[in-house]
């Protein structure tokens, strides 16, 4: 495989990684918050965030899929932080916004979010889509010797 296919196969990754980080980082911020507005644990939300930090350990690799996924989670992150009322416009034309929240139903067919409130608030509000986002074109920009050691 040559170096230009394979950096364009590392972006075509990272894109498609966007989607499951983008809504298992949501997932654990909505888990976090009803812990805490019940003041009892979250599996769920660790299970989340641990799903995130597999998926980013594996993007984290491979520099131009960390790009792929952390440039594009960067600027959603700034945007949440910049403009709100645009993020949330944004938020609300993503898939499964419709229906309340997550591409997965929860076991009591309710949705996991009110419909004013779409798909990457918690997380977009939190900073976690900013945060990883830098972490992630970060460790692209790092050189191949302080990379993962998944990376080989």
């Amino acid at each position: 495989m040559t170096p230009e296919i394979r950096q364009l196969a590392g972006a075509a990754a990272g894109l498609v990684a966007l989607a499951p980080v983008y809504y298992l980082t949501e997932a654990a911020a909505r888990a976090l918050r009803v812990g805490n507005a019940t003041f009892a644990p979250s599996p769920q939300g660790l299970a989340y965030l641990g799903a995130v930090a597999l998926i980013i350990s594996l993007l984290m690799a491979w520099p131009a899929a960390a790009l792929g996924c952390g440039l594009p989670l960067a600027a959603a992150g700034s945007l949440f932080v910049l403009d709100l009322d645009s993020a949330l416009g944004v938020a609300v034309r993503l898939p499964w916004a419709a229906e309340g929240g997550l591409p997965w139903s929860r076991p009591d067919g309710l949705p996991w979010a009110e419909l004013a409130e779409p798909p990457g608030t918690m997380a977009g509000m939190t900073g976690l889509y900013a945060l990883i986002g830098v972490l992630l074109v970060l460790s692209a920009l790092l050189p191949g010797r302080l990379r993962s050691i998944l990376s080989g």
